[in-house]
């Protein structure tokens, strides 16, 4: 199995890392050629999803990227990565632009600020007490009828799935825990 972690802002490294102990071959993705990788799926990382997003567009690989997630390409979205999937944003900037793959509504930068970082552990779809790294994170305020809640910390849902996607508002990179990323892996096949 092949993954394409996009790299061109965010937290990237870190998935690489999980995905590479699991045993699974990654590369960056850093320019429109690299979307032509043969590849099994790809993840979105954290990251400023306004930043993302704009260089998604200057490089020229939003509606490439798009495409190939519509036609089937399994995604991993974390945290901007959520951001950038949601088909509706709550209080987005004014610069905000998305793939919206997703039937999910997403509130940016709900829980405050970089002070407003935090530790949770939750159960995430079969799994139970997964350990959850939230920073300056989302969350998802509705889900539509495609897509699935996964997880949710305090009443809030932080993880949902819909056909070939995952979301979640926190950073399982960040954690030791890997399951959630095997989840993912999983969910390929």
């Amino acid at each position: 199995m092949r993954i394409g972690v996009l790299a061109v802002q965010g937290a990237f490294i870190e998935h690489r890392q999980i995905l590479e102990s699991l045993g699974t071959e990654t590369f960056e993705i850093r320019q429109l050629a690299d979307l032509n990788e043969p590849m099994d799926g790809v993840i979105i990382p954290g990251g400023e999803s306004t930043v993302i997003g704009k260089l998604l567009t200057d490089l020229g690989m939003m509606e490439p990227l798009k495409e190939k997630i519509q036609a089937g390409l399994p995604v991993f979205g974390t945290c901007a990565g959520m951001i950038l999937l949601a088909d509706k944003i709550e209080n987005p900037t004014q610069k905000q632009v998305n793939l919206g793959t997703m039937d999910i509504t997403v509130v940016r930068n709900a829980y405050g600020r970089q002070l407003g970082s935090f530790h949770a552990t939750a159960d995430f779809g079969p799994s139970k007490e997964v350990p959850m790294t939230f920073i300056r994170a989302p969350y998802i305020s509705e889900v539509g009828p495609k897509a699935e809640i996964l997880s949710e910390v305090d009443g809030h849902i932080v993880a949902a799935r819909q056909d070939n996607q995952l979301v979640t508002a926190f950073h399982p990179e960040l954690t030791q825990d890997t399951r959630v990323h095997e989840y993912f892996l999983n969910s390929i096949g």
